[in-house]
């Protein structure tokens, strides 16, 4: 089971060979894929979005499960944030992968390694 973070997503669509060759293989697998609403909004809020873009977007969140932020996830993130000291985006985002016990799928490694019992994955 994996979470992607807005970052794996985004450097999927720019042709990245790590981020790729990641989303690939957690397809391939036919295991549950997550993606946070903080994602879903992310992705549509990025700046000079094309069409062909939106419809890659609209492809993805088809093929995984739509994680909204709900009270247990905003707790969560909430308490990742306080003790943590991480963006509240990336807090919302850690939550969800949390709260599904799965593995977060990131580039960025440095945002949430500080996270004890989050799984990361690096693409």
């Amino acid at each position: 089971m994996y979470t992607l973070d807005t970052n794996a997503i985004i450097y999927g669509f720019k042709r990245d060979p790590g981020a790729v060759n990641a989303i690939r293989e957690i397809f391939a697998k036919s295991v549950p894929v997550y993606i946070s609403t903080i994602s879903e909004l992310e992705l549509f809020a990025y700046p000079d979005l094309s069409a062909t873009e939106t419809e890659l977007i609209e492809e993805v969140l088809k093929t995984s499960s739509i994680i909204p932020v709900d009270s247990r996830i905003a707790r969560i993130a909430g308490s990742l944030r306080r003790k943590y000291r991480i963006k509240s985006l990336d807090a919302a985002i850690a939550a969800t992968a949390l709260m599904t016990g799965s593995i977060l799928l990131t580039r960025n490694i440095k945002d949430f390694r500080k996270v004890p019992n989050l799984q990361l994955r690096k693409i």
